[in-house]
């Protein structure tokens, strides 16, 4: 039985819901009668070196502390059936030296849990994993029970139960019985050792919530810069909007003025009035473009069934637009939702060679769900670097999701549900 955790490949758990043959031809039962076997020799160290110090007062305070090296021990063990092993929850100390060190664990709830682990361990959990443990010697017994008898012939065991003789060849019964039971035996040891280092996870390697603080401040700090790029997008659009495109519509204004008094006027001057003039509507055209895809006013001044019918409106492939909204969805939602659907339908008249597509919104009072299909080719695959992984982005960024369902040859249906209230 090899203990070290990089010969042995998964877990015992992994192990437990593979092939029956695989499992019983493996190292696990026996390394999880180890695990459960040996755990009576710390508990009994424990104990002895517990009462030890209560009967010298001066080190009387260190029985508080004794829970950390039994965790330690413990921790180590596991890997007998668990190779990933459990990560100590101690912190680092704040104050180098021994007064710091005391320092530092005395605060530490982590101590209490290892004290608390070590008196129930100690005291009950130790010597019922040797008593669960015990019953592989006992089918080992069995499938010995004939050398037992030949080779030792000076001791000479009484029949067992009843059905094999202390005799040959009666005494191969009990091998038989003994072969039988073995792989059911070491399912029974190696689930109760799984439980065990479950447990002892649980006990000694709590979740640690400074990862969910870390990870709820995190969520909210990507909703805040997302509400802020949006805010950004917009007051962008509106400076677009109110600014530079109402300039170039004076200019081309004041240039169709000057063609029509240049009308009929054959002269260089008016050739390049007229060209100025269509290099102004040009530019015009792209400005209101590139303010259309940074945020469209229809979208803020109407809500999102119109923005969206404007985007089916604009696609070159015929796209249906079925659009149920109880009520208006908020800004971040409206805004992501837009976005997702404009990208989707643009890859649609790309990529998929459909004839058809459609835009399905529903929303009730938790979620928004969004389906956008075609009856194109299929064959989408977010994994390969197309810009579905950045629409799933903007979803989870809301805490919503992305799913694509595109077999080759179609139809491809791309669903999001986004979070829009309680």
């Amino acid at each position: 039985m090899d203990p070290t955790p990089g010969r042995t490949a998964g877990t015992a758990a992994q192990a437990l819901t593979g092939r029956p043959v695989r499992f019983s031809a493996s190292a696990w039962p026996w390394r999880a009668t180890g695990y459960l076997l040996s755990g009576w020799i710390p508990a009994l160290l424990w104990v002895t070196g517990v009462l030890v110090l209560l009967v010298v007062p001066a080190v009387g305070l260190l029985v508080l502390l004794a829970g950390i090296p039994l965790a330690a021990v413990e921790r180590w063990r596991v890997r007998l059936v668990d190779p990933t092993g459990i990560r100590s929850p101690h912190a680092r100390l704040v104050r180098p030296g021994l007064w710091g060190w005391l320092g530092t664990r005395f605060r530490e709830p982590a101590t209490w849990r290892e004290l608390a682990y070590a008196l129930v361990f100690s005291l009950g959990l130790a010597w019922l994993d040797a008593a669960v443990a015990l019953l592989v010697p006992c089918v080992l017994f069995l499938v010995c029970f004939p050398a037992i008898v030949v080779g030792v012939p000076q001791y000479q065991p009484d029949p067992i139960l009843g059905f094999a003789a202390a005799e040959l060849p009666e005494a191969f019964a009990a091998t038989a019985a003994g072969l039988l039971l073995l792989p059911v035996v070491g399912y029974l040891v190696t689930g109760y050792a799984v439980g065990r280092a479950a447990l002892t996870r649980a006990l000694l390697a709590p979740p640690d919530r400074r990862l969910d603080v870390e990870l709820t401040e995190l969520t909210r700090s990507r909703a805040r810069i997302m509400d802020a790029m949006d805010a950004q997008r917009r007051r962008i659009e509106r400076d677009l909007h109110d600014g530079a495109q109402q300039r170039l519509s004076g200019l081309l204004m004041t240039l169709g003025m000057a063609r029509l008094h240049l009308d009929g006027v054959s002269t260089p001057v008016s050739a390049l009035v007229d060209k100025a003039y269509e290099q102004a509507g040009a530019a015009l055209s792209e400005l209101r473009e590139l303010v259309y895809g940074i945020h469209p006013q229809v979208l803020t001044d109407h809500g999102l069934a119109p923005a969206v019918t404007e985007l089916a409106e604009r696609s070159p492939v015929p796209v249906d637009v079925d659009i149920d909204l109880p009520r208006r969805p908020p800004e971040s939602v409206e805004a992501a939702v837009w976005f997702i659907v404009g990208e989707a339908l643009t890859n649609v008249a790309r990529h998929s060679d459909a004839r058809h597509a459609r835009v399905g919104v529903r929303a009730d009072r938790r979620r928004l769900v969004v389906e956008i299909s075609d009856d194109g080719r299929g064959g989408a695959d977010p994994t390969a670097g197309t810009g579905l992984v950045g629409l799933a982005d903007r979803a989870s960024v809301l805490g919503g999701r992305l799913t694509v369902t595109s077999p080759p040859g179609g139809p491809t249906v791309l669903r999001v549900e986004l979070p829009c209230g309680s």
